[in-house]
């Protein structure tokens, strides 16, 4: 009798086990997949690229150029805070903004503040241990003229299975030694979720 109860367990467990067993399916990098309707790489990705866009294309950029005879400002990302339910890989999302900035050509862009402090313990690290030839000097750093900073917000409304998220990103490009906002942008995200017999 033991022996049978102890089969019984066995395949128990062994068919809960297949039975949860999910499957795995490699999909294109750029492949739109929304599975709970929060904030995912594809919404980082479009809205990186279409608010770096918009900034790029502001008279704050032609002005700077004007009056420093053709010279590119040098742009820094600060904090982006999230103020939202969910957590959200900001840096991801500051990542996506630095691609999208550098890979413009229209600006300089300086390494963020934990890059900068590796970088700086190498640079020491150098003057001691590298030659003359090749280490490079302290205190040579280019300072930024433009920090880009911001917030992504979220308001939820949900009914039964119903439920919308809505998601603003407001972005502001601050001058450096004025503190004067060049330029303030935001993008909008809706989304509406429906699942059947469940309860957001």
């Amino acid at each position: 009798m033991k022996k049978i109860l102890l089969v019984l367990v066995v395949l128990s467990l062994c068919g809960g086990m297949l039975g949860c067993s999910g499957s795995v399916q490699r999909i294109a990098e750029d492949e739109v997949v929304d599975l709970s309707g929060r904030w995912n790489d594809t919404d980082s990705q479009l809205v990186a690229e279409a608010m770096i866009k918009e900034a790029l294309g502001k008279p704050w950029l032609a002005k700077f150029m004007k009056a420093n005879q053709g010279k590119e400002p040098t742009v820094i990302i600060g904090r982006i805070k999230n103020k939202t339910d969910e957590h959200i890989a900001i840096d991801t999302f500051q990542k996506d903004m630095e691609r999208e900035l550098t890979n413009s050509g229209m600006v300089q862009f300086v390494a963020s503040k934990n890059d900068r402090e590796e970088i700086r313990e190498e640079r020491e690290d150098q003057q001691t241990y590298s030659s003359e030839k090749t280490r490079k000097a302290m205190y040579e750093e280019t300072g930024a003229d433009f920090m880009l900073q911001g917030t992504i917000s979220k308001i939820t409304d949900s009914r039964g299975s119903k439920a919308t998220y809505y998601y603003q990103i407001d972005l502001e490009m601050i001058n450096m030694q004025s503190s004067v906002k060049a330029w303030y942008g935001n993008k909008k995200i809706k989304k509406m979720i429906k699942r059947p017999g469940a309860r957001l």
